[in-house]
C-alpha cells in the first residue's frame, strides 16, 4: 500500500478506523475528469511560472492523457491509499513519470482542488438539470396547447372552487418551473468561480496566476479571497436549495396526478409505460412515477438539510467536515435528474378525460363569485355581496336544489338586486370567458400566457446552448 502524500510530519500510519473514516474515494472518484481538467490546468500554471519547463509540461499532459483512458475505460485500479480522487489521480501520475509527478502538487492543496472540482462537476451537472426543468416545461406547453378550451374544475384547499381552462391550471405548474430554471441558473453562476490557486488557504509564495488558470478551465471568476475559497461552500447549497424547491415543485405535480388518476377523480389516464401494477390484484394501474417523485422530494429536502447541518459551525477557513459536501449534492442531482425524465414522459403520455373534467367544472356552485361580482357592478358593497350570495347557496342546499334552478322569489330573499337574469352567470364556460384581468382564466389571457412560456422557453434554450456548447 502506497503511504499517505502527507506521510513526512508522522511516525506512524493512520489507524484502519482513521483512515476508514478518511476515505471518500468511494463516492467522488466520479470527479475524475474535473481533477484532471484542474491538474492539467495547474501543469500549464506550473510551466509559466518556470516551476517546470515546457517539456514537462507535454510529458504531464501526455501522462494525463493516458489518465482518462485509464479511468474512463476502468482499467485504473484504486489502491487502498487512495484516500480521494485527487490522492488516486496524484499517485497515477507518480507512477507513470516518477518525480515529474511528484511535482505537480507544488502551490496547491487539497483544500482548493477539491473546492475546484466540485465547481466544474456542477458546471457540468446544473445544465443538465435545467434541460430536464424544461423538457418538463415542453411537455405541459403540449398538453397546455392540445386542450386550449377545455373546462376543468379549479381547486383551492382541494375543494371544487371555480371552473378554469385545464390549460391554464398546465400552465401554472410550468411557470413555477421556470422559477426553479431561473435559481438553477443562479447556481451556476456562483459555481463558475475557479478557487485553484487559493492553496492551503493563504495563498502561495510561489508566483502562479490564478486568474489564468480559471480561464484555462473556463471558469467566468476567481476568488477573491483565498480562505472564502476554500471554507465556503455556499455555491453548493444555493445548489441544494434550488434542488429542493425544484423537488417540491415536482413534488406537487406527482401529488395531483395520484388524486387526478384515481377512480374518484378520473380526470387522468396514465399511459401503461409510466404506470405499473399490483402483484396481487390483476386491476390495479398505480401512479409510481408521481408516488415516487414525491418520495424523492423527501430526499432532497434531506440533502440541503445535511448541509447546511455540516457548515453551519464551521470557522473559517478549510475544516474536513467539508468532505461531507459531495454526498448531499451528488445525491440531489442524481435524483433531480430522474424524477424529470420520468415526469417529463409521464405529461407526454398523459389522456385527458375531457368528459369528466368539463362535468366537473360544470357544477353550479362554482359561479357563486360571478354572482357576488355582479351584485358588485350594480354598487353592492363587495362584503354585502358576499354575505347574500353565501345565502342564497346555503339555501339551494337546504331546499335540494341547483342554484341555477332557484326561483325569482328566492333570489330576492337573498338580496334584493339579484335577478333570474344573473343565473346566467353559472354558466362555466361564461364564466371562464369573464375572468379577463391579467393572468386569469379567459381564453385570450391563457392563450396570452401560452405565448409567454414560449418565450421563456426560448430564453431558455439561448441559456442551455451557452452553458453547454457542445451540445
Amino acid at each position: 500500500m502506497t503511504a499517505p502524500l502527507w506521510k513526512g510530519r508522522f511516525s506512524k500510519a493512520p489507524s484502519e478506523a482513521l483512515a476508514e473514516l478518511s476515505r471518500s474515494i468511494q463516492f467522488d472518484q466520479r470527479l475524475w475528469p474535473h481533477d484532471i481538467a484542474a491538474t492539467r490546468a495547474h501543469a500549464g500554471n506550473l510551466r509559466r511560472a518556470g516551476l517546470i519547463s515546457e517539456v514537462e509540461e507535454v510529458e504531464l499532459s501526455q501522462a494525463l492523457d493516458r489518465a482518462v483512458e485509464a479511468f474512463s475505460g476502468g482499467s485504473f485500479r484504486f489502491d487502498p491509499s487512495d484516500e480521494d480522487i485527487h490522492s488516486a489521480v496524484e499517485r497515477f501520475l507518480i507512477d507513470e513519470l516518477g518525480d515529474l509527478g511528484a511535482r505537480i502538487h507544488a502551490g496547491r492543496s487539497r483544500n482548493d482542488l477539491v473546492v475546484t472540482d466540485l465547481r466544474l462537476w456542477l458546471k457540468d451537472v446544473i445544465p443538465e438539470i435545467a434541460e430536464g426543468v424544461h423538457s418538463l416545461q415542453e411537455a405541459l406547453l403540449g398538453q397546455a396547447s392540445a386542450h386550449p378550451d377545455t373546462l376543468a374544475p379549479g381547486y383551492t384547499h382541494l375543494q371544487r372552487a371555480q371552473p378554469i381552462l385545464l390549460a391554464h391550471h398546465l400552465l401554472a405548474h410550468a411557470f413555477a418551473l421556470a422559477r426553479d430554471f431561473d435559481r438553477l441558473r443562479g447556481a451556476y453562476r456562483r459555481a463558475d468561480v475557479s478557487g485553484l490557486g487559493a492553496a492551503a488557504f493563504a495563498g502561495t509564495t510561489l508566483p502562479l496566476d490564478p486568474v489564468q488558470t480559471a480561464s484555462d478551465l473556463g471558469f467566468r471568476g476567481v476568488f477573491d479571497n483565498s480562505a472564502d475559497a476554500v471554507g465556503s461552500r455556499d455555491f453548493a447549497l444555493e445548489f441544494l436549495s434550488a434542488a429542493a424547491i425544484l423537488a417540491v415543485q415536482l413534488s406537487r405535480l406527482g401529488e395531483e396526478f395520484v388524486l387526478w388518476t384515481s377512480s374518484e377523480f378520473g380526470f387522468v389516464q396514465l399511459d401503461d409505460a409510466f404506470s405499473t401494477g399490483s402483484s396481487i390484484m390483476p386491476q390495479k394501474k398505480n401512479p409510481d412515477v408521481a408516488e415516487l417523485v414525491r418520495g424523492k422530494s423527501a430526499r432532497v429536502i434531506g440533502d440541503l438539510v445535511h448541509l447546511l447541518g455540516v457548515v453551519k459551525g464551521l470557522p473559517m477557513a478549510y475544516n474536513r467536515d467539508l468532505q461531507e459536501d459531495k454526498e448531499p449534492v451528488f445525491d440531489a442531482a442524481d435524483s433531480v435528474r430522474l424524477c424529470l425524465a420520468a415526469l417529463a414522459g409521464t405529461v407526454e403520455t398523459l389522456a385527458f378525460n375531457v368528459e369528466r373534467l368539463e362535468a366537473a367544472a360544470r357544477e353550479r356552485a362554482s359561479g357563486a363569485t360571478d354572482l357576488a361580482e355582479a351584485l358588485v357592478k350594480d354598487g353592492v358593497p363587495f362584503r354585502h355581496a358576499h354575505q347574500a350570495v353565501g345565502k342564497l347557496v346555503a339555501m339551494a342546499a337546504a331546499r335540494d336544489k341547483d342554484l341555477a334552478d332557484l326561483t325569482a322569489g328566492e333570489l330576492q330573499e337573498a338580496h334584493p338586486n339579484l335577478s333570474l337574469g344573473m343565473l346566467e352567470l353559472l354558466d362555466a364556460r361564461r364564466s371562464v370567458a369573464s375572468r379577463a384581468s391579467h393572468g386569469g382564466t379567459a381564453p385570450e389571457q391563457v392563450e396570452a400566457q401560452r405565448a409567454r412560456l414560449e418565450e421563456i422557453l426560448g430564453e431558455q434554450r439561448s441559456w442551455l446552448q451557452s452553458a453547454r456548447p457542445g451540445r
